[in-house]
């Protein structure tokens, strides 16, 4: 699990970037990556976050799951979190499902930081 996710800080903005493992995430691993990718940003006081999502494809329930705790536990610590690199197969699902309206999506994470840094 710990090789599904990797977590950059970049001065006051945490990058999640999950790799390719989490389109096969299973339920019975929710729990653990939840923890795995809450746990730097819990310690943050008011998260800025970006999920890169550039290194997934495709995911499913599972990982549409942990994408919302994640935003749950930033937005409770009055941060803000957006995604970045989403596939066209990845907006479509965010679409059908609304959590594009919840999330800013953008092409890169230049774009993202850039936005953040002015939050």
């Amino acid at each position: 699990m710990a090789d599904a996710f990797r977590i950059e800080r970049h001065g006051d903005v945490a990058v999640v970037v999950p790799s390719s493992e989490v389109e096969a995430l299973q339920w019975e691993l929710v729990e653990q990556a939840s923890e795995l990718v809450l746990a730097p940003i819990t310690e943050m006081n008011t998260p800025l976050v970006i999920v890169d999502l550039s290194e997934v494809e495709f995911f499913g329930s599972v990982f549409l799951s942990l994408l919302l705790r994640t935003w749950k536990s930033v937005f409770q610590h009055g941060g803000t979190m957006v995604l970045c690199g989403v596939s066209e197969r990845a907006r479509e699902l965010l679409k059908l499902t609304a959590l594009d309206t919840l999330w800013a999506i953008y092409d890169t994470r230049e774009e993202a930081m850039e936005i953040l840094a002015t939050e």
